[in-house]
């Protein structure tokens, strides 16, 4: 599968994260949207039909985290795939759908890659 002008949103608080990702992700060939939060990454989905697959971070500002995100994706659109990322939390701790992969931080950016394809 060509990555070419398949999308890919990137939900991560941290700036500096979700830019770094994003530049290697479009290196890659892939259209990137970005959030900083999950009411920005929902609105987002709710706008953009063509969405092949969400980077989230977990823990983020406003009351929702990327666990939720993942639990509204898994909800309303279980067709995206859904790669979560933490610097505070392990994967035995986690209670993830079978199709979810993650990763913890720091991680590899071509690993992301990777895993998308």
């Amino acid at each position: 599968m060509s990555e070419a002008g398949l999308t890919i949103l990137v939900v991560d608080d941290e700036p500096i994260i979700r830019l770094t990702l994003a530049d290697a992700l479009e290196e890659a060939g892939y259209r990137v949207l970005e959030a900083s939060n999950v009411l920005e990454a929902v609105a987002t989905i709710g706008k953009v039909t063509d969405i092949c697959a969400i980077v989230t971070d977990i823990d983020m500002p406003g009351g929702l985290s990327g666990i939720d995100l993942l639990q509204m994706v898994n909800n309303c659109q279980n067709q995206i795939p859904v790669i979560v990322t933490s610097g505070g939390h392990a994967l035995d701790t986690l209670d993830l759908p079978e199709n979810t992969q993650f990763f913890s931080k720091p991680y590899n950016l071509e690993d992301i890659v990777l895993a998308l394809r």
